[in-house]
Protein backbone atom coordinates (compact mmCIF):
# COMPACT_ATOMS: atom_id res chain seq x y z
CA UNK A 1 0.00 0.00 0.00
CA UNK A 2 1.55 3.30 -1.18
CA UNK A 3 -0.38 6.49 -0.83
CA UNK A 4 1.11 9.71 -2.40
CA UNK A 5 1.42 12.51 -0.45
CA UNK A 6 -0.64 15.55 -0.50
CA UNK A 7 0.29 18.80 -1.23
CA UNK A 8 -0.70 20.30 2.54
CA UNK A 9 2.62 21.01 3.91
CA UNK A 10 0.94 20.13 7.25
CA UNK A 11 0.08 16.76 6.65
CA UNK A 12 3.07 14.49 6.49
CA UNK A 13 3.43 11.02 4.40
CA UNK A 14 4.09 8.48 7.32
CA UNK A 15 5.61 4.30 6.79
CA UNK A 16 5.32 1.90 9.66
CA UNK A 17 7.23 -0.99 10.40
CA UNK A 18 6.37 -3.53 12.84
CA UNK A 19 9.19 -5.44 13.49
CA UNK A 20 8.15 -8.85 14.95
CA UNK A 21 8.84 -12.55 14.64
CA UNK A 22 5.36 -13.30 15.61
CA UNK A 23 2.86 -10.03 14.70
CA UNK A 24 0.50 -10.75 11.82
CA UNK A 25 -2.08 -8.42 10.18
CA UNK A 26 -4.69 -8.87 12.55
CA UNK A 27 -3.16 -8.90 15.76
CA UNK A 28 -0.38 -5.87 15.09
CA UNK A 29 -1.98 -3.70 17.33
CA UNK A 30 0.75 -1.24 18.22
CA UNK A 31 1.13 -0.76 14.41
CA UNK A 32 -2.58 -0.19 14.26
CA UNK A 33 -2.41 2.61 17.04
CA UNK A 34 0.74 4.12 14.95
CA UNK A 35 -1.73 3.86 11.94
CA UNK A 36 -4.30 5.56 13.57
CA UNK A 37 -3.26 8.21 15.42
CA UNK A 38 -1.04 9.02 12.70
CA UNK A 39 -4.45 9.41 10.32
CA UNK A 40 -6.79 10.92 12.88
CA UNK A 41 -3.78 14.02 13.25
CA UNK A 42 -4.43 14.51 9.26
CA UNK A 43 -1.77 12.86 8.08
CA UNK A 44 -1.26 9.79 5.33
CA UNK A 45 -0.16 6.36 5.37
CA UNK A 46 2.24 5.65 2.57
CA UNK A 47 3.32 2.14 3.62
CA UNK A 48 3.02 -0.25 6.49
CA UNK A 49 4.89 -3.63 6.77
CA UNK A 50 5.64 -6.47 9.22
CA UNK A 51 8.85 -7.76 8.68
CA UNK A 52 10.64 -10.43 11.55
CA UNK A 53 13.67 -9.11 14.08
CA UNK A 54 15.90 -9.41 11.63
CA UNK A 55 18.79 -7.12 10.44
CA UNK A 56 18.16 -7.48 6.39
CA UNK A 57 14.33 -7.30 6.58
CA UNK A 58 14.60 -4.13 8.93
CA UNK A 59 16.99 -2.85 5.83
CA UNK A 60 15.30 -3.76 3.46
CA UNK A 61 12.05 -1.76 4.62
CA UNK A 62 13.77 1.13 5.77
CA UNK A 63 16.19 1.85 2.60
CA UNK A 64 13.28 1.65 0.57
CA UNK A 65 11.26 4.34 2.55
CA UNK A 66 14.57 6.50 3.11
CA UNK A 67 15.12 6.84 -0.74
CA UNK A 68 11.51 8.01 -1.66
CA UNK A 69 10.89 11.95 -1.51
CA UNK A 70 7.18 11.64 -0.68
CA UNK A 71 8.22 9.97 2.65
CA UNK A 72 8.89 12.22 5.62
CA UNK A 73 8.12 10.36 8.74
CA UNK A 74 8.89 6.43 9.27
CA UNK A 75 8.05 4.62 12.73
CA UNK A 76 9.30 1.56 13.92
CA UNK A 77 7.91 -0.75 16.73
CA UNK A 78 9.59 -3.56 18.43
CA UNK A 79 12.86 -4.51 18.44
CA UNK A 80 14.20 -2.55 20.66
CA UNK A 81 14.87 -4.37 23.98
CA UNK A 82 17.86 -5.87 24.93
CA UNK A 83 17.41 -9.54 23.99
CA UNK A 84 19.51 -11.33 21.39
CA UNK A 85 16.54 -10.88 18.72
CA UNK A 86 16.17 -7.57 19.54
CA UNK A 87 18.19 -5.57 16.43
CA UNK A 88 16.42 -2.42 15.17
CA UNK A 89 18.63 -0.14 17.09
CA UNK A 90 21.39 -1.11 15.71
CA UNK A 91 20.16 -1.38 12.29
CA UNK A 92 18.56 1.85 11.90
CA UNK A 93 21.43 3.67 13.75
CA UNK A 94 23.84 3.91 10.78
CA UNK A 95 21.29 5.80 8.62
CA UNK A 96 20.93 8.88 11.64
CA UNK A 97 22.20 11.86 10.03
CA UNK A 98 21.70 13.37 13.44
CA UNK A 99 20.05 11.68 16.50
CA UNK A 100 17.71 13.00 18.62
CA UNK A 101 19.35 11.79 22.08
CA UNK A 102 16.56 13.61 24.37
CA UNK A 103 13.93 11.51 22.45
CA UNK A 104 14.90 8.16 24.38
CA UNK A 105 16.07 9.78 27.38
CA UNK A 106 12.58 11.43 27.69
CA UNK A 107 10.93 7.94 26.79
CA UNK A 108 12.90 6.31 29.47
CA UNK A 109 11.95 8.96 32.10
CA UNK A 110 8.36 9.07 31.67
CA UNK A 111 7.91 5.38 30.75
CA UNK A 112 9.85 5.11 34.29
CA UNK A 113 7.80 7.57 36.11
CA UNK A 114 4.14 6.47 34.54
CA UNK A 115 4.30 3.12 33.72
CA UNK A 116 7.28 0.42 33.98
CA UNK A 117 9.65 2.05 36.73
CA UNK A 118 12.73 0.42 37.06
CA UNK A 119 12.43 -1.70 33.72
CA UNK A 120 12.34 1.35 31.72
CA UNK A 121 15.94 1.10 31.96
CA UNK A 122 15.36 -1.84 29.02
CA UNK A 123 14.63 0.16 26.26
CA UNK A 124 16.48 1.50 23.55
CA UNK A 125 13.92 3.91 21.88
CA UNK A 126 15.71 5.85 19.92
CA UNK A 127 14.97 8.91 16.89
CA UNK A 128 16.96 10.58 14.48
CA UNK A 129 16.99 12.86 10.95
CA UNK A 130 17.54 10.84 8.55
CA UNK A 131 17.94 13.78 6.09
CA UNK A 132 14.48 15.69 5.66
CA UNK A 133 12.62 12.61 7.76
CA UNK A 134 12.10 11.95 10.97
CA UNK A 135 12.68 7.69 12.28
CA UNK A 136 10.96 6.80 14.96
CA UNK A 137 12.16 3.24 16.87
CA UNK A 138 10.18 2.49 19.65
CA UNK A 139 8.87 -0.75 21.46
CA UNK A 140 6.74 -3.21 20.55
CA UNK A 141 4.24 -2.91 23.51
CA UNK A 142 0.76 -1.16 23.13
CA UNK A 143 0.91 0.72 25.99
CA UNK A 144 4.71 2.61 25.48
CA UNK A 145 3.65 3.08 21.76
CA UNK A 146 0.45 4.90 22.99
CA UNK A 147 2.93 6.63 25.80
CA UNK A 148 5.16 7.49 23.05
CA UNK A 149 3.16 8.88 20.41
CA UNK A 150 0.91 10.87 23.40
CA UNK A 151 3.49 12.53 25.34
CA UNK A 152 6.12 12.56 23.03
CA UNK A 153 5.83 11.87 18.96
CA UNK A 154 2.44 13.84 17.89
CA UNK A 155 3.18 16.56 20.12
CA UNK A 156 6.11 17.76 18.32
CA UNK A 157 6.38 15.99 15.03
CA UNK A 158 5.13 18.67 12.88
CA UNK A 159 8.37 20.82 14.98
CA UNK A 160 10.60 18.42 14.32
CA UNK A 161 9.66 17.96 10.40
CA UNK A 162 9.73 21.82 10.43
CA UNK A 163 12.95 22.24 11.40
CA UNK A 164 13.62 19.50 9.20
CA UNK A 165 12.85 20.85 6.07
CA UNK A 166 13.82 24.52 6.65
CA UNK A 167 16.24 25.91 4.51
CA UNK A 168 18.01 29.18 5.12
Amino acid sequence: MHKERTDDPRRLSVCVLTVSDTRTEEDDNSGRLIRETMEEAGHTIYSRQICPDDKNAILKAVESWVGKKTVDVIVITGGTGISYRDVTIETIRPFFTKELNGFGELFRYISYAEDVGSKALLSRAAAGAVGEKVLFALPGSVKAVRLALDRLVMPELMHIHDELTKHL
